[in-house]
């Protein structure tokens, strides 16, 4: 199998008549999903003259949005998924810099702010398909880009992660087999598409010739519900799912008895939080997975013991995200880039991606070098480089543990959100002269983004607004806060921790 097409074709080759994909009221079967996917590829020729080159998604958790990834892939075109709770002016920045040939939206999203063609695949639309006109598929090749992914960028501009075929390919056969996904298996797909862990939940899944169960709005926040009622076999999601679970009180003991494997994933896992799962889930496995969105989802790995009294107990009270998978090469390295047992995780393999779509944006972030000796790249990543994640990482009892972020960037319900992206955008109201973000941390679990900042701002309200109309919904500050003079450390730059502090006593 050569791309992600071809994954998903020689299931539907397999299991026709078996349930691909079950929408609550609507359920494809992989037969069906895979004509429904060669009509929108049709369709998308027709409109354009031409295979695209690459296509944006702009659709969520519909018969659409699923045929839309498939027609894509089936043209060997890349996917952009954008997101429908985007403010249009981030929408049309991501299709702008992506250079996008089409968009394709469902019901939810309107593309009248994309600044290219717009294809509906409403589910009034995609019954107005004509027959796919039974020209042999261009499935591209494995070097081509799959996906791009648009994360947080410390400029206040997104930041474009290609990612190949050869990539999510790597990736997916280091996890189908862990995850022990069978034909009969039905998996949550709670992921929005814009978050890459989405990538598990479709093709691991489509693979394997298993159902992917995809949740109403009301079971994003009923965790427990949704899995009882859909009778779901393997679970995925960030750790806050736990948290959301706890607080209304759903975590009973064998609630979820359908359960054979749980993956948390974008968020440190608290032990605390996996012994709850455990309790409601306990024929389910937990994995606890990690991996940025440049080395394709995940890239190591954690599987909890089956009995609680042998859980390893860590210095920071999280589970490990383990161990890397065999194909996958790492480094810890110091501030100086020498080997460390406590340090900065660097990655590279086959699913390390290329390089930025802004070259730009490589620079310092990969590591060259062998036998200790190492020095920052500059220029172009080469293959044999690493990949410097920002994460630090202690390598304690045999495996990697997560400690936390070495700058700015923080996972605010999975999502990978710059801190200065935030301060970049607030800086754009002419009444700011300066401004802070932060991410406190609260007791139920996750954090709460603030924004303290400095001005004469006479309406915060219009300050709120600019924030919304710019940035992704999970990235825009709770609460606003003015200071005369945002405090300093001896040296002059802004005192983070302190300025923390004063936020959390404003809120007691």
């Amino acid at each position: 199998m050569n791309t992600l097409y071809d994954w998903f074709a020689e299931s539907a080759a397999r299991h026709r008549d078996r349930i691909a994909l079950d929408l609550g009221a609507n359920q494809l079967r992989y037969g069906d999903l895979d004509d429904l996917a060669g009509r929108v590829a049709a369709a998308v020729v027709h409109r354009l003259g031409q295979p695209p080159r690459r296509l944006g998604l702009l659709a969520a958790r519909s018969a659409g949005a699923y045929a839309g990834y498939l027609a894509a892939y089936r043209l060997g075109a890349t996917v952009v998924p954008l997101s429908p709770a985007y403010p249009p002016a981030r929408t049309a920045a991501i299709a702008t810099a992506a250079e996008l040939d089409l968009v394709l939206a469902d019901a939810g999203g309107s593309g009248g702010a994309v600044p290219v063609p717009v294809l509906p695949v409403d589910d009034r639309a995609l019954a107005a398909l004509p027959p796919g006109d039974g020209r042999p598929a261009d499935h591209g090749d494995a070097a081509r880009p799959a996906y791009i992914m648009f994360t947080s960028g410390s400029t206040g501009t997104p930041k474009g992660v290609p990612v190949t075929q050869a990539n999510v390919l790597a990736f997916l056969r280091a996890v189908t087999g862990r995850a022990e996904l069978t034909s009969d298996a039905r998996v949550s797909q709670m992921f929005d598409l814009t978050f890459d862990p989405s990538i598990f939940d479709l093709f691991a899944t489509w693979g394997a010739g298993a159902t992917v169960v995809v949740p109403q709005p009301a079971d994003l926040m009923a965790a427990v519900r949704f899995v009882r009622q859909r009778e779901i076999t393997h679970w995925s999601s960030v750790p806050s799912a736990v948290a959301i679970a706890r607080r209304l009180r759903q975590l009973g003991p064998d609630r979820m008895p359908t359960l054979r494997w749980s993956m948390f994933c974008g968020e440190p896992l608290s032990v605390d939080a996996a012994a709850a799962w455990q309790t409601a889930a306990p024929n389910s496995v937990i994995e606890n997975m990690y991996g940025p969105t440049e080395l394709t989802v995940t890239c190591t790995g954690y599987r909890l013991p089956a009995s609680p009294a042998d859980w390893p107990v860590t210095t920071n009270g999280t589970v490990p995200i383990g161990e890397p998978y065999p194909a996958v090469d790492w480094l810890l390295l110091d501030e100086d880039l020498r080997p460390t047992a406590e340090g900065e995780l660097c990655v590279r393999g086959p699913q390390r991606f290329p390089g930025y779509l802004d070259p730009a944006d490589d620079s310092d972030r990969f590591v060259t070098g062998a036998a200790g000796r190492y020095r920052l790249r500059h220029g172009t990543p080469s293959g044999s480089d690493w990949y410097r994640t920002g994460d630090r990482v202690r390598h304690e009892n045999g495996r990697l543990i997560h400690l936390g972020r070495l700058d700015h960037q923080v996972k605010v319900s999975g999502y990978r959100v710059e801190l200065g992206e935030i301060e970049a955008v607030a800086r754009r109201h002419p009444e700011v002269a300066e401004a802070v973000a932060l991410a406190l941390a609260v007791p139920a679990g996750g954090v709460d983004l603030r924004l303290a900042y400095e001005g004469p701002v006479a309406d915060e309200e219009k300050l709120l607004a600019l924030l919304r109309s710019t940035l992704a919904p999970f990235m825009v500050p709770r609460r606003v806060t003015r200071f005369e003079a945002l405090p300093l450390t001896a040296n002059g730059k802004i005192d983070r921790i302190l300025l923390g502090e004063v936020l959390r006593s404003g809120d007691r």
